[in-house]
């Protein structure tokens, strides 16, 4: 009887020993748990939101001219990014000239044989690399290929060109206050489209929209215009 009583109170003893540390333990796993709980409680939306955003602009250069650029004006994603570019290629809506890449939804219901209308107006600029500017071509070049002047109508007088030249089937537009210059192609089966350059430093801007809209060609013009300025602003 004397050898069991030791022995069982060394078990007792080893036993309490165990539990003594094992409370430290599972208190300090238990706090480490409820502060790993409360980090990912408090980051958990930051993880939902951090995603990077496009800037709003993006600066590039083309022929050495700058250009503060939106981001969702480019056509094509490989241009889009900042530094210099031999060519970029953008496009508007009219009349609200906001940059937008979202393409327009055609769905079959609401597709037929009807040309769809084209509610933006597309620039492409390039650098030029002292390539016959676009004023020296109205006043040098155009002029041997054109018959007279017609009459004005609201300010706007119209070039035709002569058959069987660079530009047949194609006529010349000239208004001012405004300025605007246009080279149109002719309605055919497919609505006809104008041409309208302007130089910049190193590039020219090439700006195209549907023939139809010189019936408001003031607009037109003065839309060129705000585009060209915020183009070239430092701020856009």
């Amino acid at each position: 009887m004397s050898l069991i009583f030791p022995t069982q109170t060394s078990i007792r003893h080893r036993r309490r020993h165990t539990r003594s540390h094992l409370v430290p333990i599972v208190v300090g796993a238990s706090l480490a748990f409820g502060a790993i709980a409360m980090v990912g409680y408090l980051l958990w939306p930051t993880w939902q939101s951090a995603r990077a955003e496009d800037p709003g602009r993006i600066p590039v250069s083309v022929g050495g001219a700058l250009f503060n650029v939106p981001t969702h004006a480019f056509r094509r994603k490989v241009q889009k990014h900042s530094g210099p570019q031999e060519r970029i290629d953008l496009s508007y809506a009219y009349p609200s000239l906001e940059a937008t890449d979202v393409p327009r939804h055609i769905s079959v219901e609401t597709f037929d044989d009807t040309p769809q209308p084209i509610d933006r107006i597309f620039l492409s600029i390039s650098a030029h690399h002292d390539a016959m500017s676009p004023e020296t071509r109205l006043r040098t070049i155009y002029p041997r290929y054109s018959d007279q002047v017609m009459a004005a109508q609201d300010g706007l007088t119209t070039r035709p060109f002569r058959d069987a030249t660079p530009y047949s089937h194609e006529d010349l537009f000239v208004g001012d206050e405004p300025a605007l210059v246009a080279r149109c192609s002719r309605d055919t089966t497919t609505p006809g489209m104008c041409l309208s350059e302007r130089r910049i430093n190193g590039a020219d801007l090439s700006f195209r929209f549907p023939r139809a809209w010189l019936s408001q060609w003031r607009e037109v013009g003065e839309a060129m215009d705000r585009l060209t300025a915020q183009l070239v602003s430092p701020r856009g």
